[in-house]
């Protein structure tokens, strides 16, 4: 008996990572799906916002080691899945990002101080979502990849013009959460595009130890949609295939996965000690693929960029060095009320007698203060 089995017509992803500008920063011959190389007018773009966004993540990490910040994941070494992907974005697209994402909400715009007012432990989200159609930085593992796709079913049921990107990691894309969106997204063609970055460690779980798989772009065919496995320290590459997924959402063929392979060059978090589970000699092995300096050769390669360009790049990454600082000199004025501010409609009558108790307790130490006075 001869059993017919349906497919999706949905092939595997290629083994060799999608790649137009090699580490020795020359195009490369690796096939490229059918994706084109952006123009020298926007990777000059991405190459300055990477490299304000590797100044930010170094400034940001030395302020933390100061004390001056609380727990930071750092995205040094990340910047072209950050950059490249963030960039690919319409105005009316929606991100959501990751607690490692911080590169990502700057490089949508949010202000510096806005991007750390959580991690100081001033608000829970530092800015306005709408403003910036950046959701809050989630930092429960791989919840942010069914906000995604929610926001997106919502969006073709409006009938709007606008995708939604969300960010995961390999260690969130073996949580229970991203299998549901997964699948959601594929059955109801919702216009989401999933960037897995591949940074090689789920903390201190190298990828060698939660996965068999041969590539985490595979998974993409169990769910019936497209996947892609790029160089994630090519921004060109990054680019390139967010542009198309983001483009074929909005057309009504449903969402992608796309794997960046790139490695985290920093600790997970600063309270993190990466000694312990990976060795200088591998660390030193993932500098030769450095995504800045790969772009920075190949531009200079085509007249693109020049010494006196380059120079006032990192002049402007001093500024805005300059600018984070300054943020975090400003004390935050924090009121203890706007614990109970957007959490329900209807408040309800417990929490409602928690806000009476902390409203009296405000007024004795208002009263206290004025008599003191």
């Amino acid at each position: 008996m001869t059993i017919d089995v349906p497919t999706t017509g949905r092939s595997l992803p290629q083994l060799q990572p999608i790649s137009f500008i090699g580490a020795d920063g020359r195009l490369t011959d690796t096939p490229t799906e059918g994706l084109r190389i952006p123009s020298d007018a926007t990777l000059t773009g991405l190459y300055r916002q990477m490299v304000l966004v590797r100044r930010f993540e170094a400034q940001v990490t030395h302020l933390t080691r100061q004390g001056r910040l609380a727990t930071y994941p750092s995205a040094a070494g990340q910047e072209a899945a950050e950059v490249g992907a963030t960039t690919a974005l319409a105005p009316n697209d929606w991100l959501f990002p990751t607690y490692r994402d911080s590169a990502a909400l700057l490089t949508r715009g949010v202000p510096v101080a806005e991007i750390l007012a959580a991690f100081r432990g001033d608000w829970h989200c530092g800015f306005d979502p709408h403003e910036y159609h950046a959701s809050p930085a989630a930092t429960p593992l791989a919840t942010q990849t069914l906000h995604a796709t929610g926001f997106a079913m919502a969006a073709k049921l409006k009938g709007e013009d606008a995708a939604t990107l969300t960010f995961l990691g390999d260690g969130a894309s073996s949580e229970g959460d991203t299998h549901e969106a997964f699948n959601f997204a594929s059955v109801w063609q919702t216009p989401t595009v999933f960037v897995l970055q591949n940074n090689q460690y789920a903390i201190s779980t190298p990828l060698r130890e939660q996965t068999n798989a041969t590539m985490l772009a595979d998974r993409a065919a169990g769910y019936g949609m497209p996947g892609l496995r790029v160089d994630g320290n090519d921004v060109a590459a990054v680019f390139a295939a967010v542009s198309t997924a983001l483009e074929r959402g909005r057309n009504g063929d449903g969402p992608t996965l796309i794997e960046c392979l790139t490695y985290r060059m920093e600790s997970h978090t600063n309270s993190d000690d990466p000694t312990k589970y990976r060795d200088a000699e591998e660390v030193e092995h993932w500098k030769q693929f450095d995504p800045i300096d790969r772009l920075e050769k190949y531009l200079r390669s085509t007249g693109a960029l020049d010494d006196s360009s380059v120079a006032e790049v990192a002049e402007a990454a001093e500024t805005l060095a300059a600018s984070v600082r300054d943020a975090m000199n400003q004390e935050a004025e924090v009121d203890p009320r706007e614990l109970f501010a957007h959490v329900y409609a209807t408040p309800r009558t417990g929490l409602a007698e928690q806000q009476q108790v902390l409203e009296a307790e405000l007024a004795g130490a208002e009263l206290a203060a004025a008599g003191q006075a």
